[in-house]
């Protein structure tokens, strides 16, 4: 069995009880991990199931999702990054239409630890926030726990 999977799932609809925790908004409420497809990308999502909505990052935006998958199960942790640098068992979150994998990261920002995407080629972490998509040098990445 895969130590994890991806579930689709929608707007109103909840996450699974498996789905893994990623940080908190600036409001309180739970972030979790996800991914959605936006112009023609696969891209990290942060998905707060109280607001039933999803966020990506792209193009310099904040990008709201009403259809996205969320991760599931167990075995992970956050390691310190910054730059771009992709530690050995990074969990891959999706990919651009050019075939960049981009890895699950996250950062603290105005209050809030937000789930974003790592852009190796761009050296950063970007997290959607406030209608926007804002770069963070430093943030965390997330790895499989072996």
């Amino acid at each position: 069995m895969a130590a994890y999977y991806w579930v689709d799932t929608r707007a109103r609809n909840g996450v699974p009880s498996t789905a893994l925790h990623g940080g908190t908004d600036s409001d309180g409420d739970t972030i979790y991990v996800g991914r959605a497809y936006h112009d023609g990308d696969w891209l990290p999502a942060k998905v707060i199931p109280n607001k039933d909505i999803a966020y990506v990052a792209h193009n310099g935006r904040e990008h709201a999702k009403y259809e996205f998958q969320v991760l599931c199960e167990q075995r992970f942790r956050w390691v310190h990054s910054s730059g771009g640098y992709i530690p050995e068992h990074a969990v891959e979150g999706g990919r651009t239409g050019d075939g960049e994998p981009l890895y699950i990261g996250r950062a603290h920002h105005h209050g809030s630890l937000t789930v974003g995407k790592v852009h190796p080629s761009h050296g950063c972490c970007y997290i959607p926030y406030g209608g926007e998509e804002i770069s963070h040098r430093e943030y965390e990445i997330l790895v499989l726990d072996h």
